[in-house]
């Protein structure tokens, strides 16, 4: 019992790198809970159902929903694999094509590539990552960047 309640607090841990506080099924069976074990619960029911990112980009199940995400998303879907290998080398055209389509200006691309690139291994764990997946954790990342998180803001 202590070693599945220990997975599923890392499971959750993990979780909140890409979770959208207040977003999704698990914030809204969680909601007006505070503290850390109901932010891990919620991650971890959102991550269980994969609805977080569907609800992102929709602006469902409590979520703010950017145009922006939803060209990328759509973008993602049909591309995912010369993204992720455009985004491993830090340039591409299907890297500059999710910078267009999120409104990166300019004088932010470099610093956009350079986010992406270095947070590759965070945004594609593994081959059978999904474009949900790959999308909730770049938005994560420019969510919590101070330069870049205006293109992913509601």
């Amino acid at each position: 019992m202590k070693k599945l309640i220990a997975g599923a607090i890392l499971l959750g841990a993990s979780s909140m790198a890409f979770a959208q506080p207040g977003c999704g099924v698990g914030a809204m069976i969680w909601k007006g809970q505070s503290g850390i074990a109901p932010h891990v619960l919620a991650a971890t029911t959102n991550g269980s159902f994969g609805n977080q990112t569907s609800g992102m980009t929709t602006g469902t199940l409590g979520c703010s929903t950017n145009a922006s995400v939803q060209s990328m998303a759509m973008y993602m879907d049909s591309n995912i694999d010369k993204v992720a290998r455009d985004m491993s080398r830090g340039n591409g055209e299907n890297l500059d094509t999710l910078a267009i389509l999120l409104g990166v200006e300019q004088a932010d691309r470099d610093s956009f590539r350079s986010v992406l690139q270095d947070n590759f291994a965070a945004i594609f764990p593994n081959a059978d990552t999904t474009s949900d997946q790959a999308i909730s954790a770049i938005v994560a990342l420019l969510q919590q960047d101070a330069g870049l998180s205006k293109y992913v803001a509601a």
